[in-house]
Protein backbone atom coordinates (compact mmCIF):
# COMPACT_ATOMS: atom_id res chain seq x y z
CA UNK A 1 0.00 0.00 0.00
CA UNK A 2 3.14 2.32 0.67
CA UNK A 3 4.55 2.08 -2.59
CA UNK A 4 1.46 2.57 -4.37
CA UNK A 5 1.07 5.81 -2.19
CA UNK A 6 4.38 6.60 -3.73
CA UNK A 7 4.25 5.71 -7.07
CA UNK A 8 0.48 7.28 -7.13
CA UNK A 9 1.89 10.85 -6.08
CA UNK A 10 5.18 10.66 -8.13
CA UNK A 11 2.26 10.53 -10.92
CA UNK A 12 0.24 13.11 -9.34
CA UNK A 13 3.32 15.35 -11.06
CA UNK A 14 2.85 14.13 -14.59
CA UNK A 15 5.45 11.91 -14.51
CA UNK A 16 5.12 8.12 -16.36
CA UNK A 17 5.19 4.83 -13.93
CA UNK A 18 8.41 4.14 -16.72
CA UNK A 19 10.02 7.38 -15.59
CA UNK A 20 11.14 6.19 -12.50
CA UNK A 21 10.31 2.85 -11.65
CA UNK A 22 13.25 0.56 -11.38
CA UNK A 23 15.78 3.20 -11.48
CA UNK A 24 17.46 4.41 -8.23
CA UNK A 25 16.18 7.23 -6.34
CA UNK A 26 18.72 10.34 -5.70
CA UNK A 27 17.94 13.05 -3.37
CA UNK A 28 19.78 16.04 -4.33
CA UNK A 29 20.20 18.14 -1.48
CA UNK A 30 20.64 21.57 -2.00
CA UNK A 31 21.64 24.41 -0.04
CA UNK A 32 20.80 27.11 -2.26
CA UNK A 33 18.97 30.25 -1.34
CA UNK A 34 18.80 34.09 -2.62
CA UNK A 35 20.54 35.03 0.70
CA UNK A 36 23.28 32.66 0.49
CA UNK A 37 25.58 34.38 -1.94
CA UNK A 38 28.10 31.41 -1.81
CA UNK A 39 25.74 29.33 -3.02
CA UNK A 40 23.91 31.93 -5.49
CA UNK A 41 24.31 28.83 -8.57
CA UNK A 42 23.72 25.98 -6.72
CA UNK A 43 20.27 26.10 -8.46
CA UNK A 44 21.67 25.86 -11.44
CA UNK A 45 23.84 23.20 -10.43
CA UNK A 46 21.06 21.40 -9.33
CA UNK A 47 19.99 20.85 -13.06
CA UNK A 48 23.42 19.89 -14.25
CA UNK A 49 22.99 17.49 -11.42
CA UNK A 50 20.24 16.15 -12.62
CA UNK A 51 21.12 15.35 -15.32
CA UNK A 52 24.15 13.49 -14.99
CA UNK A 53 21.26 11.39 -12.97
CA UNK A 54 19.14 10.84 -15.53
CA UNK A 55 22.20 10.15 -17.92
CA UNK A 56 23.78 7.32 -15.67
CA UNK A 57 19.69 5.31 -14.86
CA UNK A 58 18.66 7.24 -12.31
CA UNK A 59 15.81 8.98 -11.23
CA UNK A 60 16.49 12.86 -9.35
CA UNK A 61 14.49 14.45 -6.60
CA UNK A 62 15.66 18.12 -5.11
CA UNK A 63 15.30 18.42 -1.91
CA UNK A 64 15.62 22.64 -0.18
CA UNK A 65 18.03 22.37 2.97
CA UNK A 66 18.60 24.73 5.15
CA UNK A 67 21.27 27.60 3.60
CA UNK A 68 23.79 28.84 5.89
CA UNK A 69 25.12 32.10 3.99
CA UNK A 70 28.16 32.64 6.47
CA UNK A 71 27.61 36.85 6.57
CA UNK A 72 23.94 36.62 6.38
CA UNK A 73 22.78 34.33 9.27
CA UNK A 74 22.78 35.98 12.73
CA UNK A 75 24.35 35.33 14.91
CA UNK A 76 26.30 32.77 13.44
CA UNK A 77 25.84 29.81 11.21
CA UNK A 78 27.74 27.80 13.76
CA UNK A 79 24.59 27.95 16.24
CA UNK A 80 22.78 26.29 12.49
CA UNK A 81 25.25 23.70 11.85
CA UNK A 82 23.61 20.81 13.75
CA UNK A 83 20.52 21.95 12.87
CA UNK A 84 21.46 21.31 9.01
CA UNK A 85 23.21 18.13 10.11
CA UNK A 86 19.89 16.94 11.37
CA UNK A 87 17.73 18.03 8.78
CA UNK A 88 20.41 16.35 6.32
CA UNK A 89 19.98 12.91 8.60
CA UNK A 90 15.93 13.39 8.77
CA UNK A 91 15.20 14.37 4.66
CA UNK A 92 17.22 11.18 3.93
CA UNK A 93 15.96 9.07 6.27
CA UNK A 94 12.56 9.85 5.98
CA UNK A 95 12.39 10.01 2.25
CA UNK A 96 12.16 7.21 -0.29
CA UNK A 97 15.72 7.43 -1.87
CA UNK A 98 18.73 5.06 -2.30
CA UNK A 99 21.40 8.07 -2.33
CA UNK A 100 22.14 11.52 -2.43
CA UNK A 101 24.50 14.38 -3.89
CA UNK A 102 25.21 17.06 -1.29
CA UNK A 103 25.47 20.59 -2.53
CA UNK A 104 27.16 23.16 -0.41
CA UNK A 105 30.28 25.17 0.55
CA UNK A 106 29.87 27.78 2.60
CA UNK A 107 31.69 27.20 6.12
CA UNK A 108 28.76 25.23 7.95
CA UNK A 109 27.53 23.76 5.14
CA UNK A 110 30.19 20.88 4.38
CA UNK A 111 30.28 19.79 8.44
CA UNK A 112 26.47 20.07 8.57
CA UNK A 113 26.16 18.26 5.48
CA UNK A 114 28.59 15.63 5.93
CA UNK A 115 27.69 14.65 9.52
CA UNK A 116 24.20 14.32 8.74
CA UNK A 117 24.91 11.83 5.75
CA UNK A 118 28.16 10.01 7.67
CA UNK A 119 25.06 9.40 10.86
CA UNK A 120 22.39 8.22 7.65
CA UNK A 121 24.97 6.40 6.19
CA UNK A 122 23.58 5.54 2.52
CA UNK A 123 25.13 6.65 -0.86
CA UNK A 124 26.50 10.20 -0.86
CA UNK A 125 28.86 12.42 -2.41
CA UNK A 126 29.70 15.82 -2.27
CA UNK A 127 29.12 18.38 -5.07
CA UNK A 128 31.16 21.75 -4.03
CA UNK A 129 29.94 24.85 -4.59
CA UNK A 130 33.57 26.28 -5.45
CA UNK A 131 35.67 29.29 -4.31
CA UNK A 132 34.87 32.84 -6.35
CA UNK A 133 37.06 34.43 -9.02
CA UNK A 134 40.21 36.93 -7.94
CA UNK A 135 39.62 40.33 -8.13
CA UNK A 136 41.73 43.43 -8.66
CA UNK A 137 42.46 46.70 -7.01
CA UNK A 138 44.85 49.29 -7.88
CA UNK A 139 46.69 47.05 -9.47
CA UNK A 140 46.87 43.74 -6.73
CA UNK A 141 44.93 40.95 -6.57
CA UNK A 142 41.78 41.19 -3.84
CA UNK A 143 40.39 38.41 -2.24
CA UNK A 144 37.44 38.16 0.10
CA UNK A 145 37.51 37.82 4.15
CA UNK A 146 41.53 38.45 4.80
CA UNK A 147 41.47 41.59 2.61
CA UNK A 148 38.04 43.04 4.16
CA UNK A 149 39.81 42.90 7.38
CA UNK A 150 42.83 45.22 6.12
CA UNK A 151 41.06 47.50 4.04
CA UNK A 152 38.89 47.94 7.47
CA UNK A 153 42.15 48.36 9.67
CA UNK A 154 42.96 51.59 7.71
CA UNK A 155 39.97 52.75 7.23
CA UNK A 156 39.42 52.82 11.15
CA UNK A 157 42.91 54.15 11.15
CA UNK A 158 42.12 57.57 8.78
CA UNK A 159 43.87 55.76 5.48
CA UNK A 160 40.99 55.02 3.68
CA UNK A 161 38.31 57.64 3.26
CA UNK A 162 34.51 56.95 3.49
CA UNK A 163 34.32 57.60 -0.42
CA UNK A 164 37.03 54.73 -1.32
CA UNK A 165 35.47 52.46 1.58
CA UNK A 166 32.09 52.20 -0.45
CA UNK A 167 33.88 51.41 -3.29
CA UNK A 168 36.03 48.58 -1.69
CA UNK A 169 32.11 47.72 -1.28
CA UNK A 170 31.86 46.24 -5.16
CA UNK A 171 34.99 44.70 -4.97
CA UNK A 172 36.56 41.65 -3.34
CA UNK A 173 33.18 39.22 -4.04
CA UNK A 174 32.74 39.69 -8.08
CA UNK A 175 31.26 36.74 -8.77
CA UNK A 176 29.11 33.34 -6.85
CA UNK A 177 31.27 31.02 -4.57
CA UNK A 178 32.95 30.72 -1.56
CA UNK A 179 35.65 32.71 0.08
CA UNK A 180 38.66 32.66 -2.17
CA UNK A 181 40.77 32.47 0.70
CA UNK A 182 42.18 29.69 2.56
CA UNK A 183 39.31 30.05 5.10
CA UNK A 184 36.77 27.79 6.20
CA UNK A 185 34.81 26.93 3.15
CA UNK A 186 38.00 25.85 1.41
CA UNK A 187 39.91 24.38 3.76
CA UNK A 188 36.32 22.05 4.69
CA UNK A 189 35.58 21.63 1.06
CA UNK A 190 39.44 20.77 0.41
CA UNK A 191 39.32 17.78 3.86
CA UNK A 192 36.11 16.69 2.12
CA UNK A 193 38.14 15.43 -0.79
CA UNK A 194 41.13 13.94 1.16
CA UNK A 195 38.34 12.29 2.91
CA UNK A 196 36.99 10.47 -0.02
CA UNK A 197 33.71 12.67 0.21
CA UNK A 198 34.03 14.16 -3.59
CA UNK A 199 35.58 13.62 -7.43
CA UNK A 200 39.59 14.37 -7.37
CA UNK A 201 40.10 18.05 -8.16
CA UNK A 202 36.48 18.93 -6.98
CA UNK A 203 37.07 21.22 -4.87
CA UNK A 204 39.37 23.65 -6.45
CA UNK A 205 37.36 24.18 -9.09
CA UNK A 206 36.21 28.20 -9.37
CA UNK A 207 32.36 28.15 -9.04
CA UNK A 208 32.06 30.24 -12.60
CA UNK A 209 34.11 27.89 -14.59
CA UNK A 210 32.55 25.55 -17.21
CA UNK A 211 34.78 22.79 -15.25
CA UNK A 212 32.35 23.05 -12.40
CA UNK A 213 28.97 22.71 -14.50
CA UNK A 214 30.88 19.46 -15.87
CA UNK A 215 31.67 18.27 -11.81
CA UNK A 216 28.34 18.78 -11.06
CA UNK A 217 27.25 16.54 -13.86
CA UNK A 218 29.76 13.60 -13.41
CA UNK A 219 28.63 13.76 -9.37
CA UNK A 220 24.91 13.04 -10.75
CA UNK A 221 26.54 10.11 -12.71
CA UNK A 222 28.80 8.84 -10.25
CA UNK A 223 26.36 8.38 -7.46
CA UNK A 224 23.76 6.13 -9.43
CA UNK A 225 26.77 3.65 -9.57
CA UNK A 226 27.66 4.10 -5.84
CA UNK A 227 23.92 3.19 -5.13
CA UNK A 228 24.60 -0.06 -7.15
CA UNK A 229 28.27 -0.97 -5.55
CA UNK A 230 26.09 -0.18 -2.15
CA UNK A 231 29.16 2.03 -1.69
CA UNK A 232 28.21 4.19 1.41
CA UNK A 233 30.58 6.32 3.94
CA UNK A 234 30.83 3.58 6.51
CA UNK A 235 32.79 2.12 3.34
CA UNK A 236 35.29 4.59 3.23
CA UNK A 237 35.31 6.85 6.13
CA UNK A 238 37.78 5.88 8.44
CA UNK A 239 40.56 7.12 10.63
CA UNK A 240 42.61 6.79 7.39
CA UNK A 241 40.59 8.93 5.67
CA UNK A 242 40.24 11.86 8.44
CA UNK A 243 44.34 11.25 9.21
CA UNK A 244 44.03 12.81 5.27
CA UNK A 245 42.22 15.52 5.58
CA UNK A 246 44.58 16.73 8.66
CA UNK A 247 47.42 16.72 6.74
CA UNK A 248 45.34 18.17 4.23
CA UNK A 249 44.13 20.69 6.80
CA UNK A 250 48.36 21.21 7.78
CA UNK A 251 49.28 21.53 4.43
CA UNK A 252 46.94 24.35 3.43
CA UNK A 253 47.14 26.50 6.27
CA UNK A 254 43.59 25.95 7.07
CA UNK A 255 41.22 27.59 9.45
CA UNK A 256 41.00 27.50 12.71
CA UNK A 257 37.32 25.95 12.23
CA UNK A 258 38.64 22.69 10.53
CA UNK A 259 39.63 21.70 14.63
CA UNK A 260 35.76 21.27 15.61
CA UNK A 261 34.24 20.29 12.78
CA UNK A 262 36.78 17.49 12.18
CA UNK A 263 36.37 15.88 15.67
CA UNK A 264 32.25 16.86 15.22
CA UNK A 265 32.32 14.85 11.85
CA UNK A 266 34.56 11.62 13.19
CA UNK A 267 32.09 11.86 16.64
CA UNK A 268 29.32 10.61 13.86
CA UNK A 269 31.48 7.68 12.68
CA UNK A 270 32.47 6.73 16.52
CA UNK A 271 35.79 7.37 15.53
CA UNK A 272 37.68 9.11 18.42
CA UNK A 273 39.91 12.19 17.19
CA UNK A 274 41.40 14.55 19.79
CA UNK A 275 42.93 18.02 19.46
CA UNK A 276 46.52 16.43 20.78
CA UNK A 277 46.25 13.88 17.51
CA UNK A 278 45.81 17.59 15.07
CA UNK A 279 48.75 19.09 17.12
CA UNK A 280 51.03 15.62 16.49
CA UNK A 281 49.81 15.74 12.81
CA UNK A 282 50.86 19.91 12.67
CA UNK A 283 54.11 19.17 14.35
CA UNK A 284 55.16 16.89 11.08
CA UNK A 285 53.52 18.90 8.12
CA UNK A 286 54.29 22.65 7.25
CA UNK A 287 52.36 24.80 5.40
CA UNK A 288 52.89 24.74 1.73
CA UNK A 289 50.16 26.21 0.26
CA UNK A 290 50.85 29.95 -0.67
CA UNK A 291 46.97 30.81 -0.15
CA UNK A 292 45.88 34.17 1.89
CA UNK A 293 45.90 34.59 5.17
CA UNK A 294 49.25 32.86 5.47
CA UNK A 295 50.21 33.58 1.91
CA UNK A 296 49.71 35.92 -0.71
CA UNK A 297 47.81 33.66 -3.48
CA UNK A 298 43.87 33.14 -3.65
CA UNK A 299 41.92 30.14 -4.55
CA UNK A 300 41.63 30.44 -8.30
CA UNK A 301 45.82 30.75 -8.61
CA UNK A 302 45.80 27.51 -6.86
CA UNK A 303 43.52 25.88 -8.93
CA UNK A 304 45.30 26.83 -12.00
CA UNK A 305 48.92 25.43 -9.99
CA UNK A 306 47.10 21.80 -10.20
CA UNK A 307 44.43 22.46 -7.01
CA UNK A 308 44.13 19.69 -4.22
CA UNK A 309 45.25 16.56 -6.43
CA UNK A 310 48.87 19.06 -6.87
CA UNK A 311 49.06 19.60 -3.18
CA UNK A 312 48.05 15.78 -2.08
CA UNK A 313 51.02 14.78 -4.25
CA UNK A 314 53.19 16.49 -2.68
CA UNK A 315 52.38 15.34 0.59
CA UNK A 316 52.14 11.65 -0.27
CA UNK A 317 54.55 10.38 2.33
CA UNK A 318 52.14 11.75 4.64
CA UNK A 319 48.94 10.26 3.47
CA UNK A 320 47.04 6.79 3.87
CA UNK A 321 47.14 6.48 0.07
CA UNK A 322 45.16 3.18 0.63
CA UNK A 323 42.01 5.04 1.70
CA UNK A 324 39.06 4.33 -0.12
CA UNK A 325 36.99 7.35 -2.16
CA UNK A 326 33.71 7.67 -3.66
CA UNK A 327 34.71 7.24 -7.24
CA UNK A 328 35.35 3.26 -5.65
CA UNK A 329 39.51 3.85 -5.90
CA UNK A 330 41.95 4.54 -3.29
CA UNK A 331 43.04 8.06 -2.75
CA UNK A 332 46.28 7.42 -4.26
CA UNK A 333 45.04 6.05 -7.94
CA UNK A 334 42.97 9.44 -8.04
CA UNK A 335 46.00 11.45 -7.91
CA UNK A 336 48.69 9.77 -9.40
CA UNK A 337 48.73 11.79 -12.35
CA UNK A 338 48.27 15.26 -11.08
CA UNK A 339 50.74 17.72 -11.08
CA UNK A 340 52.26 20.75 -9.44
CA UNK A 341 52.14 23.58 -12.56
CA UNK A 342 53.56 26.14 -9.93
CA UNK A 343 55.57 26.02 -7.13
CA UNK A 344 55.33 29.22 -6.07
CA UNK A 345 51.97 28.53 -5.34
CA UNK A 346 52.28 25.12 -3.98
CA UNK A 347 55.43 24.91 -2.37
CA UNK A 348 57.28 21.70 -2.07
CA UNK A 349 57.71 20.18 1.39
CA UNK A 350 61.40 21.71 1.43
CA UNK A 351 60.15 24.93 0.67
CA UNK A 352 57.26 26.07 3.16
CA UNK A 353 55.47 29.28 3.19
CA UNK A 354 55.78 29.89 6.99
CA UNK A 355 57.93 28.92 9.21
CA UNK A 356 54.86 28.83 11.41
CA UNK A 357 52.47 25.60 11.52
CA UNK A 358 49.31 25.96 10.80
CA UNK A 359 47.76 24.51 13.76
CA UNK A 360 49.07 25.11 17.58
CA UNK A 361 47.19 23.50 20.62
CA UNK A 362 47.80 25.20 24.05
CA UNK A 363 47.13 24.80 27.34
CA UNK A 364 47.50 25.57 30.70
CA UNK A 365 45.82 27.04 33.86
CA UNK A 366 43.30 29.13 31.43
CA UNK A 367 42.20 26.46 28.99
CA UNK A 368 42.82 23.08 30.42
CA UNK A 369 40.82 21.78 27.98
CA UNK A 370 42.84 23.30 25.10
CA UNK A 371 42.79 26.51 22.94
CA UNK A 372 44.57 26.87 19.34
CA UNK A 373 46.76 29.63 18.00
CA UNK A 374 47.30 29.64 13.92
CA UNK A 375 50.92 30.16 14.03
CA UNK A 376 51.20 31.01 10.06
CA UNK A 377 48.81 33.87 9.77
CA UNK A 378 50.40 35.05 12.93
CA UNK A 379 52.90 37.44 14.41
CA UNK A 380 56.12 35.77 15.36
CA UNK A 381 57.55 37.98 17.91
CA UNK A 382 54.15 37.46 19.44
CA UNK A 383 54.83 33.73 19.65
CA UNK A 384 56.31 34.39 23.44
CA UNK A 385 54.60 36.76 24.98
CA UNK A 386 53.79 38.49 28.73
CA UNK A 387 51.21 41.07 28.97
CA UNK A 388 48.31 42.83 30.61
CA UNK A 389 45.03 41.56 30.29
CA UNK A 390 41.70 43.90 29.15
CA UNK A 391 38.73 41.62 29.75
CA UNK A 392 35.49 42.10 27.93
CA UNK A 393 31.93 40.43 29.00
CA UNK A 394 30.37 40.49 25.63
CA UNK A 395 31.01 40.96 22.35
CA UNK A 396 28.93 44.24 22.77
CA UNK A 397 30.99 45.83 25.44
CA UNK A 398 33.88 45.13 23.68
CA UNK A 399 32.68 46.78 20.45
CA UNK A 400 31.46 49.72 22.48
CA UNK A 401 34.87 50.24 24.43
CA UNK A 402 37.71 49.11 22.08
CA UNK A 403 38.25 52.51 19.80
CA UNK A 404 37.62 54.50 23.13
CA UNK A 405 40.31 57.45 22.80
CA UNK A 406 41.24 56.77 27.23
CA UNK A 407 40.97 53.05 26.85
CA UNK A 408 44.23 51.95 28.82
CA UNK A 409 46.01 49.60 26.64
CA UNK A 410 49.24 49.30 24.60
CA UNK A 411 50.39 47.22 22.02
CA UNK A 412 51.54 44.40 24.92
CA UNK A 413 47.86 44.27 26.65
CA UNK A 414 46.86 40.63 25.87
CA UNK A 415 42.61 41.47 24.64
CA UNK A 416 40.49 38.87 26.48
CA UNK A 417 36.85 38.20 25.33
CA UNK A 418 34.31 36.05 27.54
CA UNK A 419 31.38 34.13 27.32
CA UNK A 420 31.50 34.42 23.58
CA UNK A 421 31.45 30.53 23.67
CA UNK A 422 29.13 27.89 22.62
CA UNK A 423 26.59 28.13 25.54
CA UNK A 424 27.82 31.79 26.08
CA UNK A 425 26.98 33.49 22.95
CA UNK A 426 24.54 31.26 21.83
CA UNK A 427 26.95 29.60 19.30
CA UNK A 428 30.38 30.64 19.55
CA UNK A 429 30.67 33.18 16.87
CA UNK A 430 33.54 34.27 14.81
CA UNK A 431 33.95 37.25 17.45
CA UNK A 432 37.67 35.97 18.09
CA UNK A 433 39.78 38.14 15.72
CA UNK A 434 39.00 41.26 18.00
CA UNK A 435 39.57 44.43 16.27
CA UNK A 436 42.86 46.21 17.35
CA UNK A 437 42.24 49.59 19.03
CA UNK A 438 41.61 52.65 16.65
CA UNK A 439 44.60 54.44 19.05
CA UNK A 440 46.94 51.59 18.31
CA UNK A 441 46.36 51.02 14.43
CA UNK A 442 46.67 54.95 14.18
CA UNK A 443 50.59 54.84 15.35
CA UNK A 444 50.81 51.69 13.08
CA UNK A 445 49.91 48.35 15.17
CA UNK A 446 48.82 45.69 13.21
CA UNK A 447 48.52 42.93 15.88
CA UNK A 448 48.34 42.32 19.13
CA UNK A 449 47.91 38.69 21.07
CA UNK A 450 43.91 38.16 21.65
CA UNK A 451 42.44 35.56 23.36
CA UNK A 452 38.75 34.48 23.13
CA UNK A 453 35.99 31.60 23.81
CA UNK A 454 34.88 32.41 20.76
CA UNK A 455 35.69 31.41 17.08
CA UNK A 456 37.79 33.18 14.52
CA UNK A 457 37.00 33.52 10.00
CA UNK A 458 39.10 31.19 8.65
CA UNK A 459 39.96 34.16 6.53
CA UNK A 460 41.21 36.01 9.27
CA UNK A 461 44.69 36.81 10.72
CA UNK A 462 46.86 37.92 13.62
CA UNK A 463 48.35 36.46 16.85
CA UNK A 464 44.75 35.29 18.26
CA UNK A 465 44.08 32.37 20.72
CA UNK A 466 40.32 31.21 20.43
CA UNK A 467 38.55 28.22 21.08
CA UNK A 468 39.78 28.54 24.81
CA UNK A 469 37.90 25.99 26.55
CA UNK A 470 35.73 25.24 28.75
CA UNK A 471 34.74 28.53 27.92
CA UNK A 472 33.24 31.18 30.74
CA UNK A 473 29.58 30.91 30.34
CA UNK A 474 29.92 27.53 32.08
CA UNK A 475 32.52 28.53 34.55
CA UNK A 476 35.70 28.24 32.66
CA UNK A 477 38.95 29.74 33.78
CA UNK A 478 38.37 32.89 31.15
CA UNK A 479 35.08 33.43 33.44
CA UNK A 480 38.01 34.41 36.58
CA UNK A 481 40.19 36.81 34.76
CA UNK A 482 40.50 40.60 35.75
CA UNK A 483 42.01 43.62 33.99
CA UNK A 484 45.59 43.84 35.03
CA UNK A 485 46.09 40.02 35.18
CA UNK A 486 49.57 39.27 33.37
CA UNK A 487 48.79 36.56 31.01
CA UNK A 488 51.83 34.67 29.63
CA UNK A 489 52.02 32.52 25.99
CA UNK A 490 54.98 30.61 24.99
CA UNK A 491 53.32 28.72 21.35
CA UNK A 492 57.13 26.44 21.21
CA UNK A 493 56.26 25.62 25.16
CA UNK A 494 52.27 24.97 24.23
CA UNK A 495 51.65 27.21 27.38
CA UNK A 496 48.68 29.76 27.86
CA UNK A 497 48.33 30.89 31.52
CA UNK A 498 47.31 33.73 33.95
CA UNK A 499 50.16 34.44 36.73
CA UNK A 500 48.06 33.55 39.52
CA UNK A 501 48.17 31.16 41.98
CA UNK A 502 45.55 28.33 42.66
CA UNK A 503 43.97 29.59 45.97
CA UNK A 504 44.05 32.85 44.15
CA UNK A 505 42.02 31.20 40.95
CA UNK A 506 40.02 29.26 43.54
CA UNK A 507 38.81 31.99 45.60
CA UNK A 508 37.75 34.16 42.28
CA UNK A 509 35.82 30.98 41.31
CA UNK A 510 33.53 31.10 44.75
CA UNK A 511 32.55 34.39 44.07
CA UNK A 512 31.77 33.86 40.37
CA UNK A 513 28.33 33.47 39.12
CA UNK A 514 27.07 32.20 36.14
CA UNK A 515 25.71 34.92 33.40
CA UNK A 516 22.05 34.51 32.53
CA UNK A 517 20.52 32.67 29.61
CA UNK A 518 18.32 34.61 26.75
CA UNK A 519 17.44 31.23 25.78
CA UNK A 520 13.55 30.27 26.66
CA UNK A 521 12.35 28.54 23.75
CA UNK A 522 12.89 27.33 20.59
CA UNK A 523 16.43 25.60 19.04
CA UNK A 524 18.51 28.14 20.56
CA UNK A 525 17.68 26.20 23.86
CA UNK A 526 18.15 22.99 22.64
CA UNK A 527 21.16 23.90 21.27
CA UNK A 528 22.61 25.57 24.71
CA UNK A 529 21.19 22.72 26.19
CA UNK A 530 22.73 19.59 24.36
CA UNK A 531 26.00 21.11 22.48
CA UNK A 532 29.10 20.44 23.84
CA UNK A 533 32.38 22.29 24.22
CA UNK A 534 34.70 23.04 21.40
CA UNK A 535 37.16 20.21 22.15
CA UNK A 536 34.07 17.75 21.70
CA UNK A 537 33.27 19.43 18.66
CA UNK A 538 29.93 21.38 19.23
CA UNK A 539 27.98 18.84 17.84
CA UNK A 540 25.03 17.55 20.43
CA UNK A 541 25.57 15.25 23.33
CA UNK A 542 22.49 13.23 21.45
CA UNK A 543 23.81 13.04 17.99
CA UNK A 544 27.63 11.68 18.47
CA UNK A 545 28.35 8.37 17.71
CA UNK A 546 26.59 5.84 15.74
CA UNK A 547 24.05 4.29 17.38
CA UNK A 548 20.96 4.64 14.47
CA UNK A 549 17.29 5.87 14.95
CA UNK A 550 15.05 2.79 14.77
CA UNK A 551 12.93 2.61 11.59
CA UNK A 552 8.89 3.61 12.42
CA UNK A 553 6.87 0.26 11.70
CA UNK A 554 5.85 -0.18 8.32
CA UNK A 555 2.08 0.58 7.76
Amino acid sequence: MRSFAHRQRLQQRGLAREEFLGRPVIAIINTWSDLSPCHAHLRERAEAVRRGILQAGGFAFELPALSLGEVMVKPTTMLYRNLLAMETEELLRSHPVDGAVLMGGCDKTTPGLLMGAVSMDIPVIYCPAGPMLNDRYKGKTVGAGTHTKKFFDEYVAGNIEQREWIQLESKMTRSPGTCNTMGTASTMTAMAEAMGFTLPGATSIPAMDANHVRMASACGRRIVDMVWEDLKPSSFFTRDSINNALATYMALGGSTNAAIHTIAMAGRAGIPLSLDDMNAVADKIPVIANLFPSGDKLMEDFFYAGGLPALLNEIRPHLALHARTVTGKSLGENIADAKNLDEDVIRPLSHPVSAGRALAVLRGNLCPDGAIIKPSAASPKFMKHRGRALVFDSNAEMLAKIHAPDLDVDENTVLVLRNAGPVGAPGMPEWGNLPIPKKLLQRGIRDMVRISDARMSGTHYGSCIVHAAPEAAIGGPLALLRDGDWIVLDVAARILNVELSEAELAARRAQWTAPPRFTERGFTRMYVEHVTQADKGCDFDFLMGTAKTPEPPIY
